[in-house]
């Protein structure tokens, strides 16, 4: 039995060694890269990302093999992958808090962030499922042509909430106008991207009920509508039993509220359409409690914008591995993808908010900010290849899609946000503030 312990202890103890190693080199190398990415006018968590591909296989993995299977092989990976997760349900929790939702009162605001919520959608969907039929024989070959088509098709659709998100946070946009048309629209297409991916992984498993399908959705309405007319008032009660009006932040307050987003994050997994929308719901619920969404900020966001969320940036980017394309033909279909994902994004919400009556230099905003796709992306990618629906040549073609759209963001942003009256970070000083501290 004492022997037993002691195999125990020393498993326990050899875990913890490897997952504080990475967690050293994941934390410092994303500073590193997020310090490089600001003083070029690129987002923080671009720099995180691609961080973490030059720390994978791609070139850690290339140029030092037995070093990178030492850092990142030796020890489980559940440690990591549950920190990563952790970490995204309290970024989008700071998220829905920063967004101010009394711009959609506005009759102009609404219309736009239907048109474009839906143009960014549905347009990105038609095209990937057209390349998608016609590039699955040559680049999926053993694959279903439709299922691999419908997972290309949802791949180009999304939007990645969370680093669009964070990205709004940067440039100070989350209480303009079009920040919240851009966050509520990406939220949108998420929330039906995600039923979607639910929708095409069980037609991929040949096991789908059109009746189970229409009550998933009945669950996700009831949710929302308990969550702001039951769940709301009760915390709002609770913010002022504990007078968080005055910045107070206590131990109790911060466990209860802590338990809120984790439970609703739970609540939103079991419907499944994945806990972060839990988290994002929680902070949307409290968006208008200024001050302690203020305390928050000053007092918990430096841990998870620091901490938390380079380990779900970095260590997703360690399953990524660039070196897939070996031909020309296939940089070709890689070149052709990604100018697609990127017109049907960027054209779909230009012209539908234009529609709505927004200016030409607005429109090329939204249009941008929904081409916004990075991490999330990766994970309806890894379900389909998960699944065998996608290759791994046509895996690395959306990985690079989804990096280039999200590369372009920020210097487009730059030079089009003082186009409408939205200043811009500094470059150079930029990565001297944390992005909760640029809030206006």
């Amino acid at each position: 039995m004492t022997a037993a312990v002691q195999i125990s202890a020393h498993k326990a103890e050899a875990l913890l060694f490897f997952t504080l190693l990475q967690l050293t080199v994941i934390v410092l190398a994303a500073r590193i890269g997020g310090e490089i990415a600001q003083r070029t006018g690129q987002s923080a968590a671009v720099g995180e990302i691609i961080v973490g591909i030059l720390l994978g296989p791609s070139l850690f993995g290339l140029l030092a093999p037995e070093l990178f299977r030492y850092v990142f092989h030796s020890g489980a990976p559940e440690p990591m992958q549950m920190l990563s997760q952790i970490g995204l349900v309290l970024l989008m929790f700071q998220i829905g808090l920063e967004f101010d939702f009394s711009h959609l009162g506005e009759r102009r605001n609404r219309e736009a962030m239907s048109w474009v919520a839906a143009a960014s959608l549905i347009a990105p969907f038609a095209l990937g499922y057209g390349i998608g039929q016609i590039s699955a024989p040559i680049l999926s070959p053993g694959a279903h042509p439709v299922a691999s088509a419908l997972f290309v098709a949802t791949a180009f659709s999304i939007t990645a909430l969370p680093i669009l998100g964070r990205i709004m946070m940067e440039f100070n946009m989350t209480r303009t106008s079009l920040g919240v048309i851009a966050i509520s629209a990406a939220a949108i297409i998420d929330v039906i991207g995600w039923l979607l991916l639910a929708l095409i992984t069980t037609l991929a498993l040949s096991d789908f009920q059109a009746a189970n399908f229409a009550l998933k959705v009945a669950l996700v309405l009831v949710f929302f509508g308990v969550s702001w007319f039951g769940v709301r008032p009760l915390m709002k009660r609770v913010l002022r039993r504990f007078d968080a009006a005055s910045g107070a932040l206590t131990n109790n307050l911060l466990g209860i509220v802590l338990a809120a987003i984790f439970l609703s994050a739970m609540t939103t997994y079991r419907l499944g359409i994945f806990a972060i929308f839990g988290g994002f719901m929680m902070g949307v619920l409290l968006h208008d409690e200024h001050a302690f969404v203020s305390t928050w900020r000053s007092r918990i966001g430096p841990f998870v914008m620091v901490f938390f969320l380079p380990i779900f940036f970095t260590y997703t980017g360690l399953r990524t591995d660039i070196g897939g394309l070996d031909s020309a033909a296939a940089w070709g279909w890689c070149v052709l993808i990604v100018f697609l994902a990127t017109f049907g994004k960027f054209g779909g919400a230009y012209i539908a908010a234009r529609m709505a009556g927004l200016s030409h230099t607005e429109s090329k905003i939204l249009g941008i900010m929904m081409n916004t796709r990075a991490l999330m992306e990766l994970i309806v990618i890894n379900v389909g290849y998960d699944l065998g629906v996608i290759s791994p040549q046509m895996f690395t073609i959306l990985v690079i899609m989804a990096i280039f759209s999200t590369v372009i963001t920020s210097p487009l942003l730059r030079r089009w946000l003082p186009q409408v009256g939205i200043p811009v970070p500094v470059t150079s000083k930029s990565s001297q503030r944390a992005p909760y501290q640029q809030q206006g």
